[in-house]
């Protein structure tokens, strides 16, 4: 099982992993399929991947800029039939229109009929194969109602498995309580997600970013230590699910502290983002 981590957006990534046997690939969460015309001012660096020896071209621009995913499919010599979505947000979901014209025939998967494009309702505990490739999917509501995570291992590999958790959890965090109760919210991190085998690692690391096992997150991560002493102390409540609630209020709290974007840099994004279109020359 071979995954390639692409950067798109400010501070996001979609993901393509690849049978090696079969040359059968699945996309998961597309937010961008295609690459916008470069910006002024980009900037191509060399990093190191570790462990490798060699090298990784990594593009880098004012914000972000999402690399073409349909470039990488062409360019590993891959056949993308499936795409994987863990929820309905833009962020994660907005390419799949888009790439299911450009592949006719492309199956769209995901557990929230609010997913674009979607072609097949997927439920909990439910299997799929892909070559050696098993995925389960895992509901974990939370961040919204219908967020699925998908736990990937392969048949006869000495890799660890991965878990593509979308906006449930992420390294030393998890995504915001947007659509649920924190009773769902904590059954989905602490009963669902932090029990997969402790090797197991939280999305990839094909490019130099934080990568993260579900072990080292158990360390860390105050939201899956909810029901140690020491959070609990800190949030006054001793109830697991009541100890996130807080968690969560806290860290809202802390958010909206921050320097909100002013309207021209919002703009600017947006245009990069593929929300806004330039003006036509007349």
């Amino acid at each position: 099982m071979k995954v390639k981590v692409i950067p798109v957006l400010e501070d996001n990534y979609m993901y393509l992993v690849i049978e090696e046997h079969t040359r059968e690939a699945v996309a998961v969460d597309v937010a961008v399929p295609k690459r916008a015309c470069p910006l002024p001012g980009a900037l191509c660096t060399r990093a190191w991947r570790p462990n490798t020896g060699s090298h990784l071209d990594h593009l880098h621009l004012p914000n972000s800029h999402p690399f073409q995913l349909l470039e990488i499919v062409g360019r590993e010599g891959v056949s993308l039939t499936t795409v994987l979505t863990t929820h309905h947000h833009w962020d994660h979901a907005r390419g799949n229109t888009e790439l299911a014209r450009l592949l006719p025939g492309l199956v769209v998967l995901g557990a929230d009929e609010r997913i674009c494009a979607l072609t097949r309702r997927l439920v909990h505990g439910e299997e799929l194969r892909f070559g050696a490739i098993h995925v389960r999917c895992l509901l974990t509501p939370g961040h919204t109602s219908g967020h699925m995570s998908y736990f990937l291992w392969e048949d006869e590999c000495l890799d660890p498995p991965a878990v593509f958790s979308g906006d449930a959890l992420s390294v030393a965090g998890c995504g915001s309580r947007l659509e649920t109760t924190a009773q769902q919210m904590y059954h989905s991190l602490v009963e669902t997600l932090a029990t997969l085998p402790p090797e197991t690692k939280r999305d990839e690391d094909d490019v130099p970013t934080v990568p993260s096992t579900l072990g080292e997150e158990l360390l860390y991560n105050p939201f899956l230590r909810v029901a140690e002493e020491p959070v609990r102390k800190f949030t006054g409540k001793v109830a697991p699910a009541e100890v996130l609630e807080v968690l969560c209020r806290e860290r809202a709290s802390f958010e909206r502290a921050a320097e909100p974007l002013q309207p021209q840099a919002q703009a600017l994004l947006a245009l990069q983002w593929g929300l806004l279109s330039m003006p036509r020359p007349k």
